[in-house]
């Protein structure tokens, strides 16, 4: 019991004089305080900012299957055996048979999109305006991810026989009936014909769900859209590196360009989406971008830390005459040593705190203010900055890294300090 007594009362003395230190010299504590909270403050407000745009492109990258194409019409751009440039390309049935033919080692699950614009749906005495018919391939669903939350999606029956069968949006759903669900198996009007919902998919914010998908085929028969293909999508397969898909890029221009009689290497003719490319330049401008912010939030770490061995230097430089004294009348150089260590660790730990705080407050504030901001790009909505935080084990091992940092800056000073014989000590100005 003695023995714990004595120890408190010897850690509360080392506390009061770490205290009456600081507060004798107010401007180099704050100074020390604010190199240590400011370098932790940056490194996690820049971790925070650069997560949050990673987030967003990664959030953006998973609403489509990574190995899938969408091909839309263009123009010509230049004039080719005889005909003139500007010509607008209609992409027809023949060019899903060149997918599928002649790209069948690259090319799997070849489908068109077509679409008919400002549609009613009615149910009873509700209905929903303006919506967009679009006729899909069954493999729709699994290129552009859309999730079913009731019945099922449009299947080959319905292609190979022309079924008036509608999957809705929820949204499109809950204007018509407020029990949405029960809308699966009952028939609705669109152009005063009657289709029978078949399934109901989930809204997603950063996409468009005025969209209502049918059968390719019964879109055709129903608008007399002849051999119109209106834009493609399929997956892709065998082509694993960037090279290997600008050779395919290359070569399927060719071959729809001559479809249409356009110039092989005209580039306007069509618009490839390829989101394989997508990724992998998204993934590289990820890893560039995680590696250029550790760089400058460790130089902004690095900064403080300089600026914490500076001062401790200083400061031990400082009290040499002090340290003399204490030798003189007897004391050991492991109390010296405890007493500038104890400083450094109390002085790092405090303000590093205080910074960690601060840096995890603007990530937050960050968040709740630019956190899933988004812009329309009027194909989708596609959200700027998702969820700008930082990992508590990144914020607590910088806060470490930077006491243990300013505790060795301390400690090589200290141990001059202790060494140094009372009558040179006593000398020193």
């Amino acid at each position: 019991m003695h023995m714990n007594s004595s120890l408190f009362t010897l850690h509360s003395s080392l506390l009061s004089e770490v205290w009456s230190t600081s507060k004798r010299n107010k401007l180099r504590t704050s100074l020390t305080g604010f190199a240590v909270a400011w370098g932790i403050f940056m490194l996690i407000f820049l971790l925070g900012a650069g997560n949050g745009l990673i987030n967003a492109q990664l959030q953006q990258s998973t609403r489509f299957l990574a190995n899938s194409i969408r091909v839309f019409p263009g123009e010509t751009s230049k004039a080719y055996k005889g005909l003139k440039e500007g010509r607008s390309i209609t992409l027809n049935d023949k060019d899903i048979l060149i997918s599928n033919k002649t790209y069948g080692q690259y090319v799997d699950d070849v489908g068109g999109r077509l679409e008919q614009y400002n549609v009613n749906i009615n149910y009873g005495d509700n209905y929903v305006a303006s919506q967009s018919l679009v006729g899909v391939a069954p493999t729709h669903p699994k290129i552009d991810k859309t999730e079913l939350i009731a019945g099922r999606f449009i299947n080959e029956i319905d292609m190979k026989e022309q079924r008036k069968n509608v999957v809705l949006s929820r949204s499109q759903a809950k204007e018509l009936c407020k029990d949405y669900r029960s809308l699966v198996g009952k028939n609705v009007k669109i152009s005063n014909l009657n289709f029978q919902v078949v399934g109901i998919y989930k809204d997603d914010e950063s996409r468009n769900n005025t969209e209502a998908f049918i059968a390719y085929s019964t879109i055709k028969t129903i608008y007399a859209k002849g051999d119109d293909a209106g834009s493609l999508e399929f997956t892709i397969k065998n082509l694993k590196t960037r090279e290997d898909n600008k050779q395919f890029e290359k070569n399927y221009r060719a071959s729809i360009n001559n479809n249409h009689q356009a110039a092989p290497d005209d580039e306007r003719t069509i618009w490839l989406w390829n989101r394989y490319m997508d990724n992998i330049q998204m993934n590289q401008g990820i890893a560039i971008m995680q590696t250029a912010l550790w760089i400058v939030g460790l130089f902004t770490l690095l900064s403080g830390i300089v600026g914490v061995s500076n001062i401790m230097l200083i400061t031990v430089k400082e009290r040499t005459r002090e340290f003399g004294v204490r030798k003189a009348i007897g004391a050991k150089p492991w109390s010296i040593l405890k007493l500038i260590i104890t400083e450094s660790i109390i002085i790092t730990s405090f303000f590093g705190y205080i910074g960690m705080v601060c840096g995890v407050a603007a990530n937050e504030i960050m968040d709740a203010t630019i956190g899933h901001t988004t812009i329309d790009t009027g194909l989708f909505k596609a959200a700027m900055f998702v969820n700008p935080t930082v990992g508590i084990g990144t914020c607590i091992g910088a806060t470490i890294t930077i006491v243990i940092a300013g505790t060795i800056a301390g400690l090589i000073p200290a141990i001059k300090a202790a060494r140094i014989r009372p009558i040179e000590a006593l000398r020193a100005e």
